[in-house]
């Protein structure tokens, strides 16, 4: 059972609550930003009295552009392998391990997160089935947390990964400090309690506690969006959910308007209403393309008003669309789904500023995914140099094939080498490996003697037979 007593700085309770604190404050951010990408933004604002009659226009008054803004992005960062330094491409080795824990998929969900939400987090541990294959699991940023040594944004001085035990309902913790493994369990809290969970040491059979950490450093690392100096990590539409709910307010305004006053609606004076046996009042007109009205009386004066105007509605939403495509740099056509009459370079010059923020998000997210490869190598007993690793990204631009082709041949007349622009293709690391064998088994056989190789490959000589015993008959 946990001790009563206050712990010291650096203890391990001590870390504990520290982080187990700060924790719960970045799932409040967290949470706000995933509302407002998956669409349940908060309902627009109308007067009180209002709300309950309005229930079903107020939920249907939400037209969700920050998702696109998060799809926009993520979509466009894509991890095509590692290079170590010195290698001209990428690393077998890297990819493989990479492949075996499915992370080739599951990047793409822990870089959309960090797009999402501002950070996400990779765990890796040994594989005490293969030694060679060390274990990575891609951690969500409201399960995980990492401390910094004082004064730096990149030593990891301590981490945390929580989770709740589908069995028990209890909280599992995990805490990564001095090289040792400590393990706790507590109670989740009822709903609305404001005291800290209860922490007690959770031990594992066969495993001492605490455990010995068998990579020595904290096995967990922080993938950050839009970091700043101070080590904070932002959302990709932290400062665009004001544009979010103008948007909505102006989707409430517009549907009350259409509902109540976007028709045109008659008036009539000095007419007499006709009534039956009871007093009750008869309608006197049924509209229909094939009916006409007729009045008697002369004093009658007919009229209408005039429907509301929903353009200047229609118009503030265009506008405040194009002020969040202009702060998240992206581009306009994809909020507002116009594109008519745009040539090429048109189209490209509008992605150009989308372009440029995916290369430069991609950089401090790329310094978490290189730590994460540096560890998973070193702990496969990889005894290479590991200091410089590179990621190698997905281009992110989008061009026509004629256009790249066209390009790539402009650019291997500077000599760039065959597999850079292979990479600059699109092709995969497995591709360019396969590739790079054919072409060096294809040179083998030139080389040999065999010059129609370069051609292609030769038909089998029994079909060459087949083929001129079919002509002689």
């Amino acid at each position: 059972m946990a001790s009563l007593e206050k712990p010291m700085p650096g203890e391990p309770l001590w870390w504990v609550d520290r982080l187990w604190k700060q924790l719960v404050e970045r799932r409040k951010y967290a949470d706000l930003m995933r509302q407002y990408y998956s669409g349940d933004h908060p309902l627009p604002m109308i007067q009180d009295k209002a709300r309950p009659a309005f229930q079903r226009l107020l939920k249907q008054a939400r037209s969700n552009y920050t998702g696109l803004v998060v799809d926009a992005t993520a979509e466009r960062i894509q991890v095509d392998g590692f290079r170590l330094g010195g290698e001209d491409a990428g690393d077998a080795e890297a990819w493989r391990i990479w492949q075996a824990n499915a992370m080739d998929a599951d990047s793409d969900l822990q870089l959309t997160e960090a797009v999402k939400i501002g950070r996400s987090f990779a765990l890796v541990a040994p594989n005490p089935d293969d030694d060679s294959t060390p274990l990575i699991t891609a951690e969500d940023a409201t399960q995980a947390i990492v401390a910094y040594e004082a004064g730096s944004r990149r030593r990891r001085r301590a981490g945390l990964k929580t989770f709740v035990d589908d069995w028990t309902g209890d909280i599992w913790l995990t805490l990564f400090a001095d090289g040792l493994l400590f393990k706790y369990r507590a109670p989740s809290p009822q709903p609305g309690a404001v005291t800290d969970p209860r922490w007690e040491m959770r031990e594992v059979r066969g495993e001492q506690w605490p455990a010995r950490n068998p990579l020595d450093v904290v096995p967990l690392v922080e993938i950050p969006n839009r970091p700043d100096l101070l080590g904070e990590a932002h959302s990709e539409i932290e400062d665009v959910l004001d544009v979010q709910d103008r948007i909505n307010k102006t989707l409430i305004d517009r549907m009350m308007a259409q509902e109540f006053s976007a028709f045109r609606q008659r008036w009539m004076t000095g007419y007499e209403v006709p009534t039956d046996e009871n007093g009750q009042p008869i309608e006197p007109f049924k509209a229909a393309v094939d009916r006409l009205w007729v009045i008697e009386d002369e004093g009658v004066q007919i009229g209408e008003f005039s429907a509301t105007d929903l353009g200047p509605y229609l118009a503030s939403i265009e506008a405040d669309v194009q002020h969040m495509a202009a702060r998240t740099r992206t581009p306009a056509q994809y909020l507002l789904g116009k594109l008519s009459n745009v040539n090429g370079e048109t189209l490209k010059a509008t992605e150009s500023g989308l372009v440029a923020k995916v290369r430069q998000r991609c950089r401090p997210l790329g310094e978490g995914l290189e730590e994460v490869v540096r560890l998973y190598l070193q702990a496969s007993g990889d005894t290479r140099d590991l200091s410089s690793i590179e990621v190698i990204w997905h281009n992110p631009e989008f061009r026509t094939e004629g256009e790249l082709v066209d390009a790539l041949v402009k650019m291997s007349t500077l000599g760039v080498p065959r597999e850079a622009l292979w990479e600059r293709w699109g092709a995969s690391q497995t591709e360019i490996a396969q590739w790079r064998e054919l072409a060096d088994q294809q040179a083998s056989r030139i080389l040999g003697g065999d010059v129609a190789s370069q051609f292609g490959p030769k038909p089998d000589p029994g079909v060459i037979e087949a083929a001129a015993d079919g002509d002689a008959d």
